[in-house]
């Protein structure tokens, strides 16, 4: 069992540690930095490196560096220059915290137009780094793989969230078993060895005029119901009675908030199904992401109860 660390400051708060420590967690999956691009250059970029506040040496860290897809779609882009940079940087942060680590994770939701490139990129970036190499997965380049292509990692990790669209309708987009049972029978066929990375996050999507307006992170049916701002119109809608900011957002008049939250049932719904569909037993499940917040959802041993499943 592992956890995500998706902040840009590695400082643990009491109830971070609590759940590190019950659960004995020795390794983390730690978000380095974004690569982006340059607004003016349109050269591929670092965006907000980490910054460590508390000392690593009692933890397993495997740097993750988000890619997005807009870099890997850039055509006449200097792969062997963007991994070079890439690791060098990893490697930077690493001496600099007295980091030494046996794996790095790229994290790149590319596409058929990017595929060429990210593929290459990952070649160069494996013979560079001589270290273990994982890629994060999604289920669409599971069930396509013949279309998407596997990139040459060592293995991937299976992001079992973000599914649907963020949409005004009454659907989870971060999961929804309808959606993932069109998915899971392709697991079985899928030749690159997978681990499981799992949600732990919610949000709210912001609704003006039936139209998104934007994610709002960090906010739940608990806080709103007894916000009274806010009135409770469906399991999860929340309309807005009358105009406010709250966390430095605008909210206004008939505004709707759409809550969309992870359950204990649902995770462990999520654990029964990819059990029954994995050609093999997953060597590490993930749960996305480390953050107070999203811990104080759970019960102190709901991630136990969800690796028991497998």
């Amino acid at each position: 069992m592992a956890f995500y660390f998706w902040k840009t400051n590695v400082k643990f708060s009491k109830t971070e540690k609590e759940v590190l420590q019950y659960n004995e967690i020795k390794k983390l999956y730690i978000r380095y930095f974004d690569i982006g691009l340059h607004p003016e250059t349109q050269n591929p970029i670092p965006i907000s490196p980490i910054h460590f506040q508390e000392n690593m040496q009692s933890f397993q860290v495997v740097p993750v560096v988000f890619v997005q897809n807009k870099v890997m779609l850039q055509t006449n882009l200097d792969l062997e220059d963007l991994a070079t940079k890439t690791f060098h940087l990893i490697s930077e942060i690493n001496s600099k915290n007295k980091i030494s680590c046996s794996e790095i994770q790229i994290d790149c939701d590319w596409s058929l137009k990017s595929k060429d490139n990210y593929l290459k990129f990952i070649e160069i970036f494996k013979k560079l780094s001589k270290q273990k190499l994982s890629v994060t997965i999604r289920l669409h380049q599971v069930k396509y793989f013949k279309k998407t292509k596997i990139p040459n990692a060592d293995s991937g990790v299976l992001m079992y969230y973000n599914m649907g669209s963020i949409a005004p309708d009454s659907l989870n987009s971060i999961y929804g078993r309808k959606i993932a049972s069109k998915y899971l029978s392709s697991l079985k066929k899928y030749p690159l060895r997978l681990d499981l990375a799992l949600p732990i996050y919610s949000w709210g999507i912001h609704i003006r005029n039936n139209k998104v307006i934007g994610l709002r992170s960090k906010i739940d049916s608990s806080e709103l119901e007894k916000d009274s701002n806010f009135e409770k119109t469906s399991p999860i809608f929340f309309r807005v009675r009358k105009s406010n900011y709250k966390n430095g957002v605008f909210y206004e008049e008939n505004d709707l908030l759409k809550i969309e939250e992870i359950s204990p049932k649902d995770l462990k719904e999520m654990a029964e199904d990819l059990d029954e569909n994995l050609p093999q037993k997953p060597n590490e499940i993930i749960f996305y992401d480390l953050d107070e917040f999203n811990l104080n959802h759970y019960e102190k041993n709901i991630f136990e109860q969800v690796i028991s499943e497998f």
